[in-house]
């Protein structure tokens, strides 16, 4: 059994990634961007604080991948993962269940290519609709949170998905 931990910039490839994932190794995808945007969409006070719901969604995330992992199935995680905490979580549930914990980070650091992206996609109300800042865009792909006892595949999503889905496959694998 495995818990894989998506990783990367909204926008570089994480939920393509993740579809991937599921549709060859049969896991079940914890997508936070459909939790979130659930409990907006569910919410007729358009005054709830953003942190709040990130709060929530995550912990809603987070009782989803537990059930998932107590019943023996394989989970894959579909996040940005920016904070420690997330990170943390996901290894601390991987032991208490014996899954393989796996963190995938998807990188692209192309701030145009992922802007492009993010203005072309099918948009759910929790994701952000472009990038207005290349500073903090930079800063966030430099600074993104990875286990330090866990070995971390990288992918760049900038090629082509038949390219690195099998290598990311192989690890989780392994």
């Amino acid at each position: 059994m495995f818990f894989v931990q998506m990783s990367g910039f909204p926008g570089s490839g994480k939920s393509t990634l993740a579809k991937q994932i599921a549709k060859r190794t049969g896991a079940v995808i914890i997508d936070h961007d459909i939790v979130k945007s659930a409990l907006l969409n569910s919410i007729e006070d358009t005054s709830i604080d953003m942190n709040m719901a990130g709060k929530i969604s995550y912990d809603i995330d987070w009782s989803l991948i537990e059930f998932h992992l107590s019943q023996g199935q394989n989970v894959v995680f579909d996040s940005p993962c920016l904070y420690q905490e997330i990170v943390n979580k996901g290894i601390g549930l991987s032991e208490k269940y014996n899954a393989k914990y796996k963190y995938v980070e998807c990188y692209l650091n192309d701030f145009h290519e992922v802007n492009y992206r993010l203005i072309n996609r099918e948009r759910m109300v929790s994701q952000i609709s472009e990038i207005n800042s290349e500073t903090v865009f930079k800063n966030t792909i430099e600074n993104s949170k990875r286990p330090t006892d866990y070995q971390c595949l990288v992918v760049d999503t900038g090629k082509p998905l038949g390219g690195y889905i099998n290598n990311v496959i192989k690890y989780i694998s392994e």
